[in-house]
């Protein structure tokens, strides 16, 4: 019987040694995966920043060549056709310079992918970002949110005239959650249209005493990815709030810091 409790004493604690480097193997593959993807990360934001530089160059190289098609523009007194030129040029400094630094090398990818996507469609973008790492998210959550976010408003302005392709991104915290907020301008009132959409920001004040039986459902071009944010926002005790404001429809994700 005492040789039965030894071997079974044995067992146990082979058993715990067992799990101890299984948990310890677990967390070892984790921080690689997460190594491999920062570096990933890395190299393409490396590129971006690459892409730029050349694209600052060639342009510097050749400036001398727009100034004088400018002055001859001038010269003839054609001059809408001047404006329309240096606007042109404009337009690829603006590029140029617009590179998103937040600290975040996963938010610095997402956001200026997309913003020189929406630029190269004429959307006028305005963005507010404050550096939060959102650290209980995980990295493939949290990108799948941004850029469906920042997927649909850009596909949005894309239906609306050219005059009015406006993109706003903000993100911030407010009251204990980071807020990740994207507008895009509208012609008309698309909750009017499609009022399922809608959500009440008073989900917050209410959260604290009863859970939200709001559903959002995917209709239309704002509804596209819509039911999958709510899913992810919602498995981290967050909160997705759509409504419109001064002429913009706006998604907003609440995550409790």
């Amino acid at each position: 019987m005492g040789r039965y409790k030894q071997l079974q004493s044995q067992y146990d604690e082979l058993q715990r040694e067992y799990a101890k480097v299984l948990a310890e193997s677990a967390e070892l593959c984790y921080t690689r995966d997460r190594l491999v993807e920062r570096q990933g990360k890395f190299q393409s934001q490396e590129e971006e920043i690459r892409k730029l530089h050349k694209s600052a160059r060639m342009l510097k190289h050749d400036m001398r060549n727009h100034m004088m098609v400018l002055s001859s523009y001038l010269a003839a007194g054609e001059y809408e056709a001047a404006k329309l030129y240096s606007s042109e040029i404009l337009d690829k400094l603006n590029v140029m310079s617009s590179y998103v630094e937040t600290g975040n090398s996963l938010l610095n990818h997402i956001v200026n992918e997309k913003f020189q996507f929406a630029r190269e469609h004429g959307i006028r973008i305005k963005a507010e970002i404050e550096n939060l790492s959102f650290h209980r998210m995980k990295s493939i959550d949290f990108s799948a949110l941004l850029n469906n976010m920042l997927d649909n408003a850009i596909r949005a302005c894309g239906l609306e005239e050219e005059d009015i392709r406006e993109l706003h991104l903000t993100i911030s915290s407010q009251r204990g959650y980071g807020v990740i907020c994207v507008g895009n301008r509208i012609a008309e009132s698309v909750l009017k249209r499609n009022p399922e959409l809608h959500s009440s920001r008073q989900e917050i004040a209410l959260r604290e005493t009863e859970e939200s039986e709001t559903e959002i459902h995917s209709t239309g071009i704002h509804g596209m990815g819509i039911p999958g944010m709510k899913e992810i926002t919602e498995s981290y005790q967050g909160i997705l709030d759509i409504y419109e404001s001064e002429g913009f429809f706006y998604v907003s994700a609440y995550i409790p810091i």
